[in-house]
């Protein structure tokens, strides 16, 4: 199992990090979590430098692909060499974004019909696509999946291994890296999120 995390220039921290590590609590032989990235290396929004552990190319021969968001999505989508390369499929792979990561879903033509969340600052480029966006934390409709603001990333990484790894599995996760003496009330919450689209 390879869930591929999208992670360009100028990306945000929190999308492609919190869920690499929530995604990492599953403990199987060949669940494997990768940071997908256009090259070698990319530097987030507040200069953090990540080495890509994998290529565009194996995020989109993976099962799942979370696409992360950044300050410069709107320069991802309007670089045809780098949109050719996505060839995301949901009908055979999971695929969830963050916040302006839904603007790349939505370029690509995988929210066609399908309302998503998003965050704030690019909910008008969202709509401007075409797509309507909702004023709530997560949505998902069959294999696709969207979250809005920096701390829904547990929502996309809960449902990802909700679908791929079971309930229980997403709720152990969760619980981890939950505050100590709130874990029941994050742990409900993020299943209240999920369960509506599971």
């Amino acid at each position: 199992m390879h869930i591929a995390i999208l992670t360009f220039e100028g990306f945000n921290e929190l999308d492609s990090l919190i869920a690499l590590n929530i995604l990492s609590r599953v403990r199987k032989p060949g669940w494997r979590i990768s940071i997908a990235t256009p090259a070698a290396r990319v530097r987030s929004m507040n200069g953090v430098v990540l080495e890509a552990q994998a290529s565009l190319k194996d995020a989109c021969d993976a099962d799942a692909v979370l696409v992360g968001s950044g300050i410069q999505t709107r320069d991802v989508v309007a670089d045809a060499a780098t949109m050719s390369q996505l060839r995301l499929d949901s009908t055979r792979q999971l695929l969830g974004a963050q916040c302006s990561g839904t603007l790349i879903l939505a370029k690509l033509g995988l929210l066609d019909g399908v309302p998503a969340c998003t965050d704030l600052t690019t909910r008008p480029w969202v709509e401007e696509a075409g797509v309507a966006v909702l004023n709530q934390p997560f949505v998902a409709r069959r294999n696709v999946a969207t979250a809005g603001g920096c701390l829904s990333s547990q929502y996309l990484a809960a449902w990802f291994i909700a679908r791929l790894e079971g309930v229980e599995a997403a709720r152990s996760a969760i619980h981890y890296v939950a505050p100590v003496g709130e874990k029941e009330t994050y742990v409900a919450r993020a299943m209240a999120n999920i369960a509506p689209f599971l």
